[in-house]
């Protein structure tokens, strides 16, 4: 049931500070075991309401003898509530031996499929990447080890049937999440094997992405046939809705593995010398048609304003340039488009890579100035030129 899983790429270890409660993208924060602020999707209620009723209703639950009505939505309650604080064990899993590596976890997600917990950096090894993923689902299956004996302990009645649920719970997210396919656990074993084997990790990486489409196929198929061969109710239906919704996500998950991998493969070709602009300086009193004049005489793309001693101040931004009509441009400065240089705005010439894409991602702007390790003007780095080496992918 739950996708569960680390977010290669995504998160970090180490505690965070107490920040807001509330994040607009991911939810309410609920708790921060170990430090890690642990977020609950504002849809998680919603879905966990329908899904107690889906269990109350289900053939399953009328085959444990609960006789009152309350008990059966005590029982499914339970189910519910276990299931997903079994699954927050699971991830809290995955960042304790995350952070045993040294790597930062951000925070964890519960979302109505399942959880999530970001790991800001990759895991340095296949062993590393392999011992993360699988400590989830062997914490899963742990307590469902414990949830079997205490069940043999405790005699018939309400508490027992609780016990139950929290074996059930655990199985199921330890065993579905043993699927070799990405985005879930198993696949990143999977992948962590490939990795071995090939000494690729971005060869690896689209192995695994490719298998957990497979599954997500699988899935499907599995539900429909069911499906043909069930006469049951409403409820199984939506049993059946649940899954393929999983089937969905997993198919969503898996492409964006591929896609992010042939990215990164592509990454180290990206250099911000070889994608740099060649730059002008003009003053911020230069109209702006005969700044547009001069870089076509000149060949440039990109205006640099610099003050009095001919040091850059800021850049022209090309948007504002285009969204400026030409009957326009003779009386207009160019230092009225143009943005203020912020410390993040200038980079190295010899950037490249993921160290390129971080420093964009530090300081988000259209524009940035490269600079020679002289201290001299390189050129100009567009961020659409950085969006279209990626083109394709």
């Amino acid at each position: 049931m739950a996708t569960s899983g680390p977010n290669r790429g995504a998160a970090s270890t180490g505690s965070q500070a107490p920040g807001p409660r509330r994040d607009p993208r991911l939810g309410i924060v609920i708790a921060r075991p170990f430090g890690i602020p642990v977020y609950i999707s504002p849809y998680w209620l919603i879905f966990a309401v329908v899904l107690v009723w889906m269990y109350a209703t289900s053939p399953a639950e009328q085959q444990m003898h609960i006789v009152t009505t309350q008990d059966k939505y005590i029982v499914a309650a339970a189910f519910v509530v276990l299931l997903y604080a079994s699954v927050l064990v699971h991830e809290l899993a995955h960042c304790v031996v995350a952070r045993g590596f040294g790597l930062p976890v951000r925070r964890v997600l519960l979302y109505p499929l399942g959880g999530w917990s970001e790991i800001e950096q990759e895991p340095a090894s296949p062993g590393r990447e392999a011992l993360i993923s699988v400590a989830g689902p062997l914490v899963s299956l742990a307590i469902a080890g414990v949830g079997y004996v205490l069940a043999h302990v405790v005699g018939h009645g309400l508490t027992h049937d609780v016990i139950v649920q929290l074996f059930w719970a655990n199985v199921l997210v330890g065993i579905f999440n043993l699927l070799p396919g990405l985005p879930l656990d198993g696949g990143r074993v999977f992948r962590a094997g490939v990795w071995k084997l090939t000494g690729n990790q971005v060869s690896a990486t689209i192995a695994a992405a490719w298998a957990g489409r497979v599954l997500a196929i699988a899935v499907v198929g599995v539900t429909l046939y069911v499906q043909r061969d069930s006469t049951s109710n409403s409820v199984i239906s939506l049993s059946w809705i649940w899954l393929l919704f999983i089937a969905v996500f997993i198919w969503l998950q898996s492409t964006q593995a591929i896609k992010s991998a042939r990215i990164r493969e592509r990454l180290p070709m990206v250099s911000a010398r070889n994608l740099a602009r060649r730059a002008i300086p003009v003053v911020a009193s230069l109209p702006l048609a005969e700044a547009v004049r001069r870089a076509q005489v000149t060949g440039a793309r990109a205006l640099v304003i610099v003050d009095h001693d001919n040091e850059p101040t800021a850049i022209v931004a090309e948007s504002a340039v285009q969204a400026t009509p030409m009957e326009r441009r003779p009386w207009v400065d160019v230092g009225s488009l143009a943005r203020t240089l912020e410390p993040g705005m200038v980079l190295s010439a010899d950037l490249s890579g993921i160290d390129l894409v971080k420093a964009v991602q530090q300081t988000p702007a259209s524009e940035y100035l490269l600079i020679e390790q002289t201290g001299q003007v390189a050129g100009v780095l567009a961020t659409a030129d950085l969006d279209l080496a990626f083109a394709g992918v």
